[in-house]
């Protein structure tokens, strides 16, 4: 019996489908994984923007995880967005409990605008109890600002917030540069050992909602399959660059539409055709 690599997704539920953990389920699944999933908070949002964060329990939050855990045997959890104290302190409760191989955390902590998404008190629990437990956290360049507290312009400053990130926190660094101004844009991974830049020219397009946790979800679903964590980024950099070309042009909703996560289904043949 052939076994599908499984991905635990542990992020917010987004109505409009283009973020969160429906993003994340057509990312798994596209990659050929098998997505389940602990939903953090229901949000209400569409392609003009969020207009409300209603968060779960934080104890439902524990029990969906641990029900995942216990049953399906996730190779790998990736965790989106967290909210408030309560939350954070339980997913990390579980974390320690079940001790998973490897955990990839998009902190989902800054609006693209740069507004702070989450209390001060919640920016200090992701510090000081989540983050030393992840083996990945993959912030852009607010969110990297956020967690070291200066500024980050170039990607000089984000080679030395990569090394900064893992001599802090003990976990391996993705600096995102969607926000560097100009034409060529370049990540900086950082894991210990090796500094890796992953370079690439900017696709001219609205349609980019959901953009951190589909690269998070495909590194953790390429990272399940087995592959290192260098080969796991760029894999999953090429893919989010197929998905970003594939839905360019696409119109869905009146704002910052989604990307096409099944980048070989742009136009599917019609299965129903009339004779």
């Amino acid at each position: 019996m052939d076994k599908k690599v499984i991905v635990l997704s542990v992020a917010g539920s987004d109505c409009s489908a283009g973020a969160g953990v429906q993003a994340d389920i057509k990312t798994i699944s596209a990659l050929g994984g098998y997505a389940a999933t602990a939903i953090t908070a229901i949000t209400v949002q569409n392609t003009l923007g969020v207009q409300g964060v209603h968060p779960v329990e934080a104890g439902v939050v524990g029990r969906q995880m641990e029900a995942v855990m216990e049953d399906l045997k996730p190779d790998v959890i990736k965790i989106g967005m967290t909210g408030n104290v309560e939350i954070i302190n339980e997913i990390v409760r579980v974390l320690h409990q079940y001790s998973p191989r490897q955990v990839i955390f998009d902190p989902i902590m800054v609006s693209t605008s740069g507004h702070k998404l989450m209390t001060d008190e919640a920016v200090e629990a992701i510090c000081t109890k989540l983050l030393p437990v992840v083996s990945l956290v993959t912030p852009n360049l607010h969110e990297a600002e956020v967690l070291l507290q200066q500024p980050i312009h170039t990607v000089d400053d984000m080679e030395l917030a990569a090394h900064l990130v893992y001599e802090k926190y003990q976990c391996a660094c993705l600096v995102k540069g969607g926000h560097l101004t100009g034409n060529e844009m370049c990540d900086v991974l950082y894991d210990g050992h090796e500094l890796h830049l992953f370079g690439a020219r900017r696709i001219h397009t609205g349609n980019l909602h959901g953009t951190g946790c589909t690269l998070s979800s495909a590194i953790a679903t390429f990272l399940a399959q087995g592959f290192p964590l260098y080969e796991a980024v760029e894999l999953a950099k090429t893919y989010i660059t197929k998905a970003i070309e594939a839905g360019k042009d696409l119109h869905i909703g009146q704002g910052n539409g989604p990307l096409c996560h099944f980048p070989y289904l742009v136009n599917p043949v019609n299965p129903v055709t009339e004779e």
